[in-house]
């Protein structure tokens, strides 16, 4: 992923800022849960760099989405940005994530699929004249049915406040019961706290989500608001840099404070940087501390030791 990235860490600011003023809002809504819903899992499965680490030495390419299900209970569905899935892609997803049962996690839910939006229909169209390729859209994914997670919807880096009753429309006559975030590029949506302040309000009356971005080189877009109890994350890490992991122990005690505060779902979306080789280590570490420090039960990924070669002699 190459937005908001940057080649200068060590001139990076990349501590947490504060939780946003509207927020509060959202807590007084809420009762805490005993047990928040935590989904965590990366942006792909097909890389080959995970047989002998993540999947066994002797998998294929075709069953990467099997053992993927096994070692996460969640993924961000970038696949859908490109292509509407035909209902064979749709029956074997659900078929490898009916496969796994309901003990992904704590409280026992099943493995979810969060499919982000055609990039037809966000930055060809612009959310507009895409009335019929949105509803095929949304009839493929609902064919997911228990294993749907979020949706989300990427919004163009060109797509600004401006053209915020455009958004609204479109968020508008998608159904009730589909969960949207929506992922804000344009540096004009957090340019004025007034701006952000009410486009967390209306997205709030729309019963519609955020996405929070945590990437090194665009800060802006960890803006750190809510629009509902339900967090969608998404983690931009630096190819295994210290830094993936002191960030990571921010997030976590955040989370921790928010769970208290009546959080109810996480989503979290673990990116490693470049080809994301890394990210099944950091992800286990976030389920490591999510456990110590939120009291979770979240089943950490087995990652096999990997051998050096010429290590045997």
């Amino acid at each position: 992923m190459d937005f908001g990235k940057t080649t200068n860490l060590d001139t990076a600011t990349l501590s947490l800022p504060p939780g946003h003023t509207f927020n509060a809002r959202i807590w007084t809504d809420v009762t805490p849960a005993k047990q928040p819903n935590v989904f965590i899992g990366g942006p792909i499965w097909a890389n080959k760099d995970y047989v002998g680490k993540v999947y066994p030495s002797t998998a294929k390419e075709k069953d990467f989405l099997h053992h993927y299900v096994r070692q996460f209970n969640t993924i961000e569905l970038n696949l859908t940005h490109y292509q509407i899935p035909t209902p064979g892609m749709i029956d074997k997803w659900k078929a490898e994530a009916a496969s796994v049962g309901t003990e992904r996690n704590s409280v026992g839910t099943s493995f979810l699929y969060c499919p982000k939006f055609p990039q037809a229909i966000s930055h060809e169209r612009l959310l507009q004249g895409a009335e019929n390729l949105t509803a095929e859209f949304v009839n493929a994914i609902f064919g997911l049915e228990e294993f749907l997670g979020m949706s989300f919807l990427q919004l163009p880096p060109m797509f600004g406040p401006d053209k915020w009753p455009v958004l609204e429309r479109y968020l508008s006559d998608l159904p009730d019961d589909l969960d949207v975030a929506v992922e804000f590029r344009h540096p004009d949506w957090f340019k004025s706290a007034a701006i952000w302040g009410q486009t967390l309000e209306r997205l709030h009356g729309l019963h519609r989500h955020t996405v929070i971005t945590d990437v090194a080189g665009r800060r802006d877009v960890l803006h750190m608001g809510l629009s509902s109890p339900v967090l969608t994350l998404r983690f931009i890490a630096n190819e295994g840099h210290p830094t993936d992991y002191t960030r990571t122990d921010d997030w976590i005690q955040r989370l921790k404070k928010w769970f208290d505060k009546g959080l109810q779902t996480a989503y979290l979306f673990v990116h490693g940087g470049g080809d994301n080789d890394t990210a099944p280590e950091l992800i286990r570490y976030w389920v490591r501390q999510l456990n110590t420090h939120c009291g979770l039960n979240l089943r950490e990924p087995i990652l096999q030791p990997q051998v050096v070669q010429g290590s045997l002699f």
